[in-house]
């Protein structure tokens, strides 16, 4: 019985953390992407925490409202990312690698409207860098 509640909480929890974020789509060179999306302070608290993995093209966009420098933390963060701060205009200012568990804050240096974390390196091995263009869609 006990296990059978541990189960039954775990599952609740995983459904009230699926339900903080929406899903939206993004291109970039030659990549098609449908990411989940952190629009809320909740879901951009939340974030990628407690996850072990990622498939091989999942990631995170957080939206925020007004361009502002953001700042990014791995805390309870089970895998290593990259994050790129990207402006209203959808160009990526700058990526930056973060570790598991670091609480060293990483910021956008300026002001930007999107953080969008992905596996590590997976900027790097799809040629995506500074200055290339994103555009954002709502996913269908």
């Amino acid at each position: 019985m006990r296990l059978l509640l541990v189960l039954l909480g775990l599952a609740v929890s995983g459904l009230a953390a699926a339900s903080l974020f929406g899903k939206v789509e993004v291109s970039v060179g030659e990549k098609q992407l449908q990411l989940e999306l952190a629009q809320s302070y909740e879901a951009r608290a939340m974030g990628l925490m407690h996850r072990e993995s990622l498939c091989s093209d999942c990631g995170m966009l957080f939206e925020y409202q007004q361009p502002r420098v953001i700042s990014m933390w791995m805390k309870n963060t089970l895998i290593p990312l990259d994050v790129a701060f990207l402006n209203a205009e959808g160009e990526i200012l700058v990526i930056k690698p973060m570790q598991p568990h670091d609480l060293t804050p990483v910021d956008s240096e300026s002001p930007a409207s999107y953080a969008w974390e992905m596996n590590q390196g997976w900027f790097a091995a799809n040629h995506i860098k500074s200055g290339d263009k994103v555009t954002i869609r709502a996913a269908m």
